[in-house]
């Protein structure tokens, strides 16, 4: 079944140079102006992917990203014309999976996002299930729950989550776990990945600033907690 991607940016240009390339490389492509335009089109059509601009009129890439990750999970790619850190760790804290800067070859691109795709299709697998404390994680469904309630993960979080819950109490180096992702598509850095840590305690923990389950080992990197195995 073809994959479609959903193109947000309010550069005419650049939407049809994206559907053009897209489109000859296997894709289905649909297309929007701004983020109100794109939630529309997201909600009608169900992309396997969007490629998000940032800085638009009305409602710009943030705000999409705000309301968007209340509905759906899929992959998110930012693409930014603003050659700052600070503009994409914004875009990860909200939900994006990887961002890209203009300019940017297209070659990158569609690494990109064959990657994100490869992580979301990867999902359906085996029953698989990881246990910690209230913690449950099933591979095969892609479903976590905490305390029997459902939390919704986008693919990195969920691919981040099973590698530390495998082997609960090892300590993992950033280094380990960047290459760890990126065997399944993770393309960025360890800066990046701290921001995915922080976005994968909200939604697991407590009180995010006192992790009972993804602690940090200062000065080395992460590691799932044992002091609430059951």
């Amino acid at each position: 079944m073809t994959e479609t991607i959903l193109v947000i940016d309010d550069q005419e240009n650049v939407r049809g140079l994206l559907k053009d390339y897209l489109t000859s490389q296997g894709y289905r492509v649909v297309l929007a102006a701004d983020g109100q335009a794109g939630l529309f089109m997201a909600r009608y059509e169900h992309p396997d992917l969007v490629l998000l601009d940032v800085m638009m009129p009305g409602m710009d890439g943030y705000q999409f990203l705000t309301a968007f990750r209340k509905e759906s999970q899929i992959p998110v790619i930012i693409i930014t014309a603003k050659d700052d850190e600070t503009d994409a760790v914004l875009g990860l804290e909200l939900g994006a999976d990887d961002y890209v800067i203009k300019p940017f070859r297209m070659r990158e691109l569609l690494a990109r996002i064959r990657a994100s795709l490869r992580r979301k299709d990867g999902l359906q697998e085996e029953s698989v299930f990881y246990r910690v404390g209230e913690l449950l994680l099933d591979k095969g469904s892609h479903l976590v729950t905490v305390a029997g309630e459902a939390v919704n993960l986008t693919p990195l979080e969920f691919g981040l989550l099973e590698t530390l819950m495998r082997s609960p109490g090892r300590v993992y180096t950033r280094t380990e776990l960047v290459d760890k992702l990126y065997e399944s598509g993770f393309t960025g850095l360890e800066s990046t990945l701290n921001v995915h840590v922080r976005n994968l305690r909200r939604k697991i923990e407590k009180d995010p600033a006192r992790p009972e389950y993804l602690e940090t080992v200062f000065g080395v990197g992460y590691r799932m907690s044992q002091k609430v195995v059951s």
